[in-house]
């Protein structure tokens, strides 16, 4: 009987650590949603259509690393959708027009989104201004300067060697599925195990007591924007892999997706709230959310409404979680 009892509280312990997991809600209607979507179409997960799923998950991953550092630190990155057609077209110029080695055009097309966040970092922290409007503006000129340097057309076909990067397989599985789950528990433990990612949550919880507390708090919202703008160059760089092609379009409309992924996933726009695990869970909810809606054959427009939809819906849930947060602190203070 002792036994037993035991069994059931251990079942029940872990019941309850699952259940006040900040990635618990949405790991529920992700799974929820898997079964009814492959209830409705057998086809769902089918391992050609699982794979096509994992692989759109990833490319809204990459960037959300970086789109969760920012947020967790106070700001907000609306460039890297912009980002992400510019690193793809800057390999494509590099390894065609200028006829550099692959390894230079990847370099170059990471330094692309780089110097994109160095600017969107030092005019936010110079300046004060609200990060909304800076990578507003940055999202229109990085954008206008692929439009500009292309004049709309692709740039392909790139080399097969650069291609194979993303379009080989392990084991059956696309090669960007591990790539990304490494990629993914590195800034896990880099936000949730080390200095610099407790002073990311520092920064975003309160930027006066972390300034007291001796973090540099400009160096290190100037930082994740880097970050940002280099994970969202490096998901360009594996599309255009993807493809073989540097598409001038690519990335339309991927900010919103990335902010999605992170919020529903628990990220907190008003900042020192947010996983590297729940953001993949979000990136992977918002890819089965798109994919289900092809495969039940919903209208490209409704389509875009349900993801609108979905965006505000996690920001008014972000903000009541804040108000519960805020009344219990109350309480118990």
């Amino acid at each position: 009987m002792k036994t037993e009892h035991r069994q059931k509280s251990g079942i029940g312990a872990a019941f309850h650590r699952f259940w006040d997991m900040s990635e618990s809600g949405i790991l529920i209607v992700t799974i929820v949603l898997a079964v009814i979507v492959q209830l409705v179409n057998p086809v769902f997960l089918k391992p050609a259509n699982l794979n096509g799923v994992l692989r759109q998950a990833s490319y809204i991953l990459i960037p959300g690393i970086g789109m969760t550092l920012v947020l967790v630190a106070g700001g907000l990155d609306l460039s890297v959708g912009s980002v992400i057609a510019l690193g793809g077209i800057t390999v494509g110029f590099c390894m065609l027009d200028y006829q550099r080695p692959i390894w230079v055009a990847i370099v170059a097309g990471l330094l692309a989104g780089a110097i994109i966040g160095i600017l969107n970092g030092a005019i936010i922290v110079r300046f004060s201004v609200p990060p909304m409007i800076i990578t507003l503006g940055m999202m229109y000129i990085a954008r206008g300067i692929v439009q500009v340097t292309t004049d709309g057309v692709a740039k392909y076909p790139l080399p097969e060697a650069f291609n194979s990067l993303e379009q080989s397989n392990i084991l059956g599985i696309p090669s960007i599925i591990p790539f990304v789950i490494v990629l993914g528990v590195l800034f896990h433990i880099v936000l949730s195990r080390t200095t610099y990612g407790r002073a990311v949550f520092a920064t975003g919880g309160n930027r006066d007591t972390a300034r007291i507390s001796g973090i540099n708090v400009k160096w290190i919202s100037f930082s994740v924007y880097i970050v940002s703008g280099v994970m969202a160059a490096l998901s360009g760089l594996l599309i255009s892999s993807r493809f073989g092609s540097g598409q001038p379009s690519a990335g339309e409309g991927y900010e919103m997706h990335v902010i999605a992924a992170c919020i529903i996933g628990g990220t907190s726009t008003f900042g020192g709230r947010g996983t590297i695990l729940g953001t993949a869970i979000g990136a992977l909810f918002m890819s089965m959310l798109t994919n289900s809606m092809t495969l039940l054959r919903v209208n490209a427009n409704y389509q875009k409404l349900v993801i609108g939809v979905v965006l505000v819906v996690a920001v008014v849930l972000d903000q009541y979680k804040r108000e519960v947060a805020q009344k219990q602190a109350m309480r118990n203070a």
